[in-house]
């Protein structure tokens, strides 16, 4: 059973995480904070922990600040932070303080428990809406004005799908980092041979390093 201690200033919120989380049988609340001072405090006093789970918006300490505090602090426990807040600033500023995972508060409970169980593992996550939203952009400022897909109309989703093939990652990989089920990927993966006309994985990883799409 892995310990949470939880950072919430929305009574109704944290005491509503707390229950689906213990829920599980497989995390425990240790501690629930109104701010990110609290959740300092409570490290200080010797409360243990394999996650903190916090909101951004907090009074006394916010949860960005929390987290810069504990990275200052040596303190390792990683931070998963969970917000209303959807634009991509914030997640910018999460993850340059030191945040491990980034949801939204949109999301449900698969994905945040799927965020859980990579980020105590050691891993990184960001909600797949979020996610979604920065590589459509990552391509059209990087890939599209330079002629990328001259020769094969790929979608979004397609390039990213091509990008992880050539990182040697299985469809069943795959389909954990992007939050989809196998059958999906499997669907990108024959549409990438359909529209580049590739026979098989070498000819696709020709095609993208042809078009720029791999380095």
């Amino acid at each position: 059973m892995k310990n949470i201690i939880l950072a919430e200033d929305h009574k109704v919120i944290r005491n509503g995480l707390k229950m689906l989380l213990e829920s599980t049988n497989e995390y425990k609340i240790v501690y629930d904070a109104n701010n990110g001072q609290e959740v300092i405090d409570a490290i200080g006093r010797g409360i243990q922990a394999d996650l903190i789970v916090s909101d951004i918006g907090m009074p006394v300490m916010d949860g960005i600040t929390m987290v810069s505090a504990l990275k200052e602090q040596g303190i390792q426990i990683p931070v998963l932070i969970i917000s209303m807040l959807e634009d991509d600033s914030h997640l910018y500023q999460a993850i340059r303080a030191g945040a491990k995972g980034f949801l939204t508060k949109s999301v449900d409970s698969d994905e945040l428990f799927f965020a859980i169980s990579r980020i105590v593992n050691g891993e990184r996550y960001i909600c797949s809406g979020l996610s979604v939203k920065i590589v459509d952009r990552v391509i059209d400022s990087t890939i599209l004005p330079g002629g990328v897909m001259q020769g094969a109309e790929l979608s979004s989703r397609e390039i990213e799908i091509l990008q992880l093939i050539g990182q040697g990652l299985t469809n069943i990989e795959m389909a954990d980092k992007l939050f989809i089920s196998r059958r999906t990927v499997e669907g990108h993966r024959q549409n990438l041979i359909d529209k580049t006309g590739a026979k098989n994985t070498a000819a696709l990883m020709r095609f993208a390093y042809t078009k720029g799409i791999l380095n």
